[in-house]
């Protein structure tokens, strides 16, 4: 029997279990990081209905710049392998502040309110599948 040869060994399928949920975990992170791109701009080029959101929400207008600038710089974290998980905190930090925001103003719970805590669970669920070892460091997996 050849070392190279090992079909027969458990450890033979893990890999395309893996390559899958890390394709999953790949497609889930784009479609959140698109998600988070539009935010981004939006709160970056400030057109009326950001403008209008951001004083709904009871912020002076201007700090929609200051949003933007800080979900830019996490979100460029969170793209960048080695630091995708500092950027995920960063971003769920900002997200906690939508949720604080949207409280707030009585928005509607579930489609104003906990969009964003949605929008985090992906962002982990996404970023856990394309990095095994954090369903460990999360207690999930010993």
């Amino acid at each position: 029997m050849s070392v190279i040869d090992d079909t027969n060994s458990p450890s033979a399928t893990a890999p395309a279990r893996r390559s899958t949920s890390h394709k999953v975990g790949i497609g889930i992170s784009a479609l959140v990081g698109a998600f988070l791109v539009f935010d981004a701009v939006g709160k970056l080029l400030r057109p009326e209905a950001v403008r209008e959101g951001t004083a709904a929400l009871g912020f002076p207008v201007d700090q929609a710049l200051v949003m933007g600038i800080v979900l830019t710089v996490c979100l460029v974290a969170y793209l960048i392998p080695r630091t995708a998980a500092l950027g995920a905190l960063g971003i769920t930090a900002y997200l906690g502040g939508a949720v604080t925001a949207n409280m707030r103003v009585e928005s509607p719970l579930f489609t104003h309110t906990l969009s964003a805590v949605y929008v985090g669970v992906l962002l982990w669920i996404g970023l856990a599948l394309r990095r095994p070892e954090l369903w460990r460091v999360a207690g999930f997996k010993r």
